[in-house]
């Protein structure tokens, strides 16, 4: 499973718009209004990445009222498990 992060910058008076749009799209995940350079991030879960060629370009980015997008793919996933394993020096 091919998870992206894509980060899009919006005209003000369109986030909540492009926000609900965003969360019934069928692969995005998760959609978060933030702070800084980004107004929204959402999350994208794709079961291979030729169908991301097809989601953020052609779904996303059309949205009325985005101005820009960036997308940041994932290598790895953890759990609060695996970091806790990760970061443990076997001392108790």
């Amino acid at each position: 499973m091919l998870t992206a992060f894509t980060m899009i910058q919006a005209r003000p008076d369109a986030i909540k718009t492009i926000a609900q749009t965003l969360a019934s799209l069928p692969h995005v995940n998760e959609v978060y209004s933030v702070t800084g350079e980004w107004d929204i991030i959402a999350i994208v879960r794709l079961k291979d990445y030729e169908k991301l060629a097809e989601v953020i370009p052609d779904e996303v980015s059309r949205l009325d009222g985005i101005i820009r997008t960036n997308t940041i793919l994932a290598f790895r996933r953890f759990s609060p498990g695996d970091l806790e394993a990760a970061w443990s020096v076997g001392i108790e």
